[in-house]
């Protein structure tokens, strides 16, 4: 009984522990973040997308080497980055602008997929060519393709686009999920720590449960209707009326899970527990942007649908 007790303490310190560290870090990325998206022109909100991208991709290789599957992962990196960049500097406002950013988007997709064939073609002794092929494209669809709606957001409201000195209107919309979906995380975290009995898949992340579920998607919805009332229903040029708010507040928890578990799937199959140890507390950065993934898309789509 008392071995018990003394390891029920150590566990309990070490939850502690981390609990503390993962605060730190979370206020500190939070505090970085918002210093940039408010004052940083669309240049430098750019530059430093393409460099998490980067990083984030490096670390779902790394997923991927650990679950013995060899990818070509400098190829990838630098096909990302390329997609980013001449998003970047093409999408605007204007017709001609958003054709020009999606025709460039595809020219860099194509051109990674026949070079991701021919790096295959020489490879003498990998007997996994598909999982190679399989996975190093993969990298590029789910972690710079997926970010790459944050340049969409950033830009295409923005006249003047990337050369901009200003973007509110931009810069409005990259926030407003971002914090809607953290709200969630940090919602879901602490009810799933404080009632969390239902598990929601044990198979894939045995940590999330259905209550917390529930108490991530009341905290995206609150976070949803009080950013889009603080600024008067209107994110810049986009008007945003109270039925949008609730309706992206549930849509974008929701998501935002499917984000998370899919990374989780990913990091079990790999055998880690984190995609790297870059921030403490908290793992490494594609354990940071997982509930962001699929987010970015589905708003700027549900923006492109419903609302302007």
């Amino acid at each position: 009984m008392r071995d018990e007790r003394r390891l029920a303490g150590s566990i309990g310190r070490e939850e502690s522990g981390v609990l503390k560290f993962r605060l730190i870090s979370g206020v500190l990325i939070g505090a970085a973040f918002l210093a940039l998206a408010l004052f940083a022109p669309p240049a430098g909100l750019c530059l430093v997308l393409v460099l998490v991208s980067a990083f984030a991709q490096l670390e779902f290789y790394r997923l991927a080497n650990f679950g013995e599957i060899p990818v070509f992962r400098y190829f990838g990196v630098v096909f990302g980055m390329a997609l980013i960049t001449v998003t970047a500097l093409t999408v605007g406002p204007a017709p001609e602008q958003l054709a020009a950013a999606h025709k460039w988007q595809n020219v860099v997709l194509m051109i990674s997929l026949l070079v991701v064939f021919i790096r295959q073609f020489p490879q003498k002794n990998n007997d996994k060519p598909i999982a190679t092929i399989a996975c190093t494209l993969l990298g590029i669809w789910y972690v710079p393709f997926l970010l790459n709606f944050f340049t969409y957001l950033a830009l295409e409201w923005t006249p003047g686009g990337f050369l901009a000195k200003e973007n509110p209107t931009g810069k409005l919309l990259v926030l407003y999920p971002i914090i809607v979906v953290k709200m969630s995380d940090i919602g879901a975290y602490f009810t799933g720590r404080a009632m969390g009995r239902h598990k929601l898949f044990l198979r894939i992340s045995p940590g999330k449960t259905w209550e917390g579920l529930a108490g991530g998607t009341v905290a995206s919805l609150i976070a949803s209707v009080l950013f889009v009332h603080f600024n008067h229903y209107q994110l810049g040029t986009v008007q945003f009326g109270l039925t949008h708010a609730i309706a992206l507040g549930v849509l974008l928890a929701l998501v935002g899970v499917v984000g998370d578990m899919f990374e989780s799937l990913l990091k079990r199959a790999s055998g880690l527990k984190d995609s790297s140890a870059l921030i403490p507390g908290m793992g490494g950065i594609l354990d940071v942007l997982d509930s962001l993934l699929f987010t970015a898309p589905v708003f700027y789509m549900y923006l492109r649908l419903f609302v302007s």
